[in-house]
């Protein structure tokens, strides 16, 4: 476990001006793909109805001034159906408030998680050590016992600790370059939504 790495790749990335534009892409690309696919239900046309997120997170914001932040979703445009479908997201873990790399890093990272650090977090991520634990007690739990988890774990060799998670998955990504931060996102993109199966590829 490797703790000076893991509190350089969460002062490094949640700063990086980039990194909003990239993932808003990616997402932009995931949804155009949900859209053509259609309504997995029907088979109905898909219509863009799109919801505001305030996510928090980032040093660099997306949304500064008068630009909204919205989650990418459809709805099927067949009456008796009208499914929706949320896409996968590299930017938003689930309903959580903070942006999804945000709890990624700091999240493996939390064994360091001395006074020092956690002041360093307050003053410029706006969050508590309570928000942290929450988190941790996510990826031990809810996480590690997913569907998800329990199918995609066996891609990993050595075996990844799952009382180390997400520290363990970062380091198996090595996050030195950004877009293998990418490449971890992408891979959790699939439990970021309950409207699309974690199985679904595009």
């Amino acid at each position: 476990m490797n703790i000076a790495k893991r509190e350089h790749w969460c002062r490094c990335y949640p700063a990086d001006q980039q990194i909003p534009q990239l993932l808003r892409k990616v997402d932009a690309e995931i949804a155009a793909k949900v859209c053509q696919g259609g309504c997995l239900v029907c088979g109905g046309k898909l219509h863009r109805a799109n919801y505001p997120r305030k996510p928090r997170g980032l040093l660099a914001q997306e949304g500064q001034g008068n630009q909204s932040v919205y989650r990418d979703s459809f709805c099927c445009d067949q009456d008796d159906c009208r499914k929706r479908h949320t896409p996968p997201s590299v930017r938003f873990l689930g309903r959580k408030v903070y942006r999804g790399l945000v709890v990624v890093l700091v999240s493996a990272m939390r064994h360091g998680l001395n006074s020092k650090r956690l002041e360093v977090l307050r003053e410029s991520l706006g969050m508590d050590r309570r928000t942290v634990e929450r988190w941790r007690a996510w990826w031990l739990h809810t996480f590690a016992q997913s569907p998800f988890w329990q199918a995609m774990r066996a891609r990993f060799s050595p075996p990844l600790a799952a009382e180390d998670l997400p520290g363990e998955l970062c380091e198996a990504f090595d996050l030195e370059r950004r877009d293998r931060l990418l490449d971890l996102l992408k891979f959790l993109s699939p439990i970021t939504t309950d409207s699309i199966p974690w199985t679904w590829s595009g």
